[in-house]
């Protein structure tokens, strides 16, 4: 029996047609973003074993991590100014302009002639990257339907490992011939190829432009994408308009905002950290250079499979308890790295601890962003993920210290096996509701 569709049908079909491929534009572009975001952080991993042996330099263990630390001190300073100016300016110009900031950057640092210099580019470079994150997560957010947000949160941030893949597998195959140099002009790569796209075909948020009074803007974009559009928050008689700022740190939000900093700080700790020393780790536990960087390869294979796998169960069953058991994951699998055992089974332990570290830090974000109303949503990524990028600046220098130290070689694994098991501790105290539903009073009254 054939059913005729109607015109209605029809028009509801090529409007969910339309609705999914604006939905996958913004998915796809913001997913290059975070890859060559990832590739720009754990290309320094890759390439510390090479710095160190780069005689002119003289680095050592310690001065190595505290580089490392530089461009995570940057992305600090940006991840926190970002999260406002998204609100100000818009996340599509935030989004150009980070992008286009961290490239350069890394032209520069492919071109220094000093270690100092070198730093000082990576610390530049932080400041682009730290306003990649939030934005990103912020538009993938807006524009994904609300049953597979976090899915498409996971999808979207799989780029960072897929990155720290493209970084450690083009170290294996560059490095040897070209040295360390090749890997951070490939990182300006972005500029040539990822920005003309963003320029052509990356939508400006739909709430920005709403809550800024350009609704004739809002609409005509919303019809192009097919898009319902946010309706404005009425105001309240008598009230003062406030800033995303001031409804964040308002009574309901500071709590949530300042414990969600607080687990980003032990996550980011986590991916940072052995992003930037499996290698060194590795290696000095008795595996030559190559394998040591495929075991960053693998790190960041478990943490791209295991948080797509892992994102749709944290929709059905919530992301409070999925978050607590990645971060138990991590402790585990990072204590038993302390044994060594047979290759195929430490592949597998470093490919859990990926996903325990990059797959959990993915899971707190989407937890972000699901929590928060809209009307400040990338404000809160940008403070939470700001402030806990003093966990990303102390992973590098933590790392530097413990090579450099006379401890044990088992405790090189031990000392980050820690701070897994007080991540998992932290998300117990984490709301377990999700906020964005329905905005607060303050959130009626704000000013993007």
């Amino acid at each position: 029996m054939v059913v005729a569709m109607t015109p209605g049908d029809v028009r509801s079909s090529k409007s969910r047609a339309s609705r999914s491929r604006s939905e996958l534009t913004v998915l796809g572009l913001c997913f290059a973003v975070i890859m060559f975001d990832g590739y720009d952080l754990i290309v320094y991993g890759a390439t510390v074993p090479a710095l160190i042996k780069y005689e002119p330099w003289g680095l050592t263990p310690t001065e190595a991590g505290v580089i490392g630390s530089y461009a995570l001190v940057g992305m600090l300073i940006g991840a926190l100014v970002a999260g406002v100016a998204t609100d100000a300016v818009g996340r599509r110009k935030v989004l150009l302009i980070s992008v286009s900031w961290f490239s350069l950057a890394m032209a520069a640092c492919a071109m220094a002639p000093s270690a100092e210099l070198f730093g000082l580019f990576r610390l530049l470079g932080g400041l682009g990257l730290g306003g990649v994150m939030p934005t990103a997560i912020a538009l993938t957010a807006e524009y994904s339907a609300a049953h597979r947000r976090s899915l498409n949160n996971a999808l979207m941030f799989a780029g960072y490992p897929v990155g720290g893949i493209l970084a450690a597998t083009l170290a294996l195959a560059l490095m040897p011939e070209f040295g360390f140099r090749i890997m951070y002009w490939i990182g300006a790569v972005p500029l040539v190829v990822v920005v003309p796209l963003l320029w052509r075909h990356l939508p400006e948020s739909l709430s920005y432009l709403v809550a800024k009074g350009r609704g004739e803007e809002a609409a005509r974009l919303a019809a192009g994408l097919d898009t319902p559009l946010p309706e404005a928050q009425p105001s309240v008689t008598g009230q003062v308009a406030k800033s995303p700022v001031t409804v964040l740190l308002g009574r309901r939000h500071i709590g949530p905002a300042m414990l969600f900093a607080i687990t980003s700080f032990f996550g980011l700790l986590l991916v940072y950290g052995l992003n930037t020393w499996l290698p060194q780790i590795m290696k000095s536990a008795g595996y030559p250079l190559s394998s040591s960087l495929l075991f960053l390869v693998m790190m960041n294979v478990g943490a791209a499979v295991g948080s797509i796998l892992v994102a749709p169960v944290g929709d059905r069953l919530g992301m409070k308890p999925v978050t607590a058991v990645t971060f138990v994951a991590a402790a585990l699998s990072i204590y038993l790295l302390s044994s060594p055992t047979a290759s195929w089974v430490m592949y597998a332990l470093v490919a859990v601890a990926g996903f325990g570290t990059i797959g959990t830090q993915i899971m707190v974000n989407a937890y972000v962003a699901m929590h928060f109303p809209p009307e400040v949503r990338a404000t809160a990524l940008g403070w939470t993920l700001g402030i806990g990028r003093l966990g990303a600046v102390v992973g590098p220098t933590f790392g530097g210290f413990l090579l450099a130290s006379d401890l044990a070689m088992e405790w090189n694994f031990y000392a980050f096996a820690i701070p897994a098991a007080v991540g998992a501790l932290m998300v117990l105290l984490l709301p377990k509701g999700v906020g964005a539903a329905s905005p607060s009073p303050d959130a009626v009254a704000v000013r993007a």
